[in-house]
């Protein structure tokens, strides 16, 4: 993973940062799971998605959900 780059303005004040896309796309779904956790029913169906064995194929996925 690359380096995190910051931003700064001509008083060395950090305004900003550059992510790498990987870091970026990481710290968004640790984002979106807190979100989710926040909810007890959400976070009950995530953890027994989790316990889940059985799946099913991508393109089965699609169709059930008609896309």
């Amino acid at each position: 993973m690359g380096e995190v780059q910051y931003i700064t303005d001509d008083l060395k004040n950090i305004t900003g940062v550059i992510v790498p896309i990987d870091l970026w796309h990481e710290l968004q779904s640790e984002k979106e799971t807190a979100y989710l956790l926040k909810s007890e029913a959400m976070k009950e169906r995530l953890l027994a998605a989790r316990k889940r064995d059985k799946s099913i194929p991508f393109e089965e996925a699609r169709e059930k959900l008609g896309i």
